[in-house]
């Protein structure tokens, strides 16, 4: 008999996390899963650990993905789920004992929702957090299909190991893609793309635990242009269905940045009639207060500074401008 759920559970060189983050999975309240344990070439006898617990419990499988990159780690373990259900889970991190049976009886109970996460409890281990408290601030923050959709182009929407997802996502849409991109976040793009519905439990089911070695902070498939061009990509197919102005827009943002980006979406057919300033002086842009009334134009804001898409969105409302018919925020 195949069990419910699959948790797939990638790890390199995690000797100091990895029995932690096992024991909170074996001791989940929801008991019916299997616990893919991957190895990803791991050096520092991580796979010892992984080797006793799968001797002390039946539920575990031992995996060895010879590729390096956790997206191939990941594939491995897709390759090799029984489960109707695939669970994410990260080798530094701690899943809450009610996490599975949330998550599982959720998707059980509503039948239009693909996708499903959870709020996380961030547990930093390094003193510059600043900016990742704003992530997490803001990625617990939304719960709901509907605002998940509208955020998908400002960061990842669900923090990836709390994902818990039907299998079925994987069989029609694919797996992890490997290249010079954020493989977590194309995935989530791209499942969105194809009408998949992801809500978000406002519950913190994960322990999210911050090293220096994060990915997110060392490799440069996370750089911010890396994110950019992912973005790009998917925005192109999101406005074929939603710009009444297709391949029409507008950019808010001005600066030498957002130009530079901005040059994605010219590469993916868009066509950029021109910028949207704060400041009078440029040639090829509108002063934001000379905006036309709302349905003459699609605006799409790529500002990255710290607050100022809230801000621009505010204006906009105050304009009666719609998000996600007139404007969306990417950035």
């Amino acid at each position: 008999m195949y069990p419910e759920v699959s948790v797939i559970l990638p790890f390199f060189n995690a000797k100091l996390t990895l029995q932690r983050a096992i024991e909170s999975i074996l001791k989940q309240t929801f008991t019916n899963f299997e616990l893919l344990l991957v190895n990803n070439n791991s050096t520092d006898k991580s796979d010892e650990i992984a080797g006793q617990a799968a001797q002390n419990d039946s539920r575990i499988v031992l995996l060895n993905e010879k590729v390096r990159g956790v997206a191939n780690a990941m594939n491995c373990g897709l390759k090799n789920a029984r489960g109707r259900f695939i669970a994410r889970m990260d080798a530094d991190d701690v899943a809450q004992l009610k996490r599975l049976e949330k998550q599982y009886n959720f998707l059980e109970k509503n039948a239009s929702i693909d996708f499903v996460g959870s709020e996380v409890e961030y547990i930093p281990h390094i003193p510059e957090t600043a900016g990742f408290r704003r992530f997490v601030n803001w990625a617990n923050s939304f719960h709901r299909p509907e605002e998940i959709g509208l955020k998908q182009f400002i960061e990842i929407p669900v923090i990836n190991p709390t994902i818990f997802f039907r299998r079925e996502l994987f069989e029609k849409y694919g797996g992890c893609r490997d290249g010079n991109f954020p493989e977590d976040y194309e995935m989530q793009l791209r499942y969105l793309s194809r009408g998949a519905e992801m809500a978000k439990l406002p519950d913190k089911l994960l322990t999210w635990h911050d090293y220096s070695t994060r990915l997110t902070r060392t490799d440069e498939r996370y750089s911010t242009e890396a994110f950019f061009q992912t973005k790009a990509l998917y925005f192109k197919k999101w406005s074929e269905k939603n710009n009444p102005f297709h391949p029409v827009i507008w950019i808010w943002g001005a600066g030498r940045k957002t130009r530079q980006r901005s040059a994605f979406l010219r590469e993916q057919g868009l066509k950029i009639e021109g910028f949207i300033d704060i400041k009078k002086s440029k040639a090829d842009s509108v002063f934001y207060k000379d905006l036309p009334k709302r349905g003459q134009m699609f605006i799409v804001s790529m500002v990255t500074n710290t607050g100022a898409g809230q801000k621009i969105s505010e204006f906009l409302r105050l304009r009666n401008y719609c998000e996600g018919e007139d404007f969306i925020l990417m950035g």
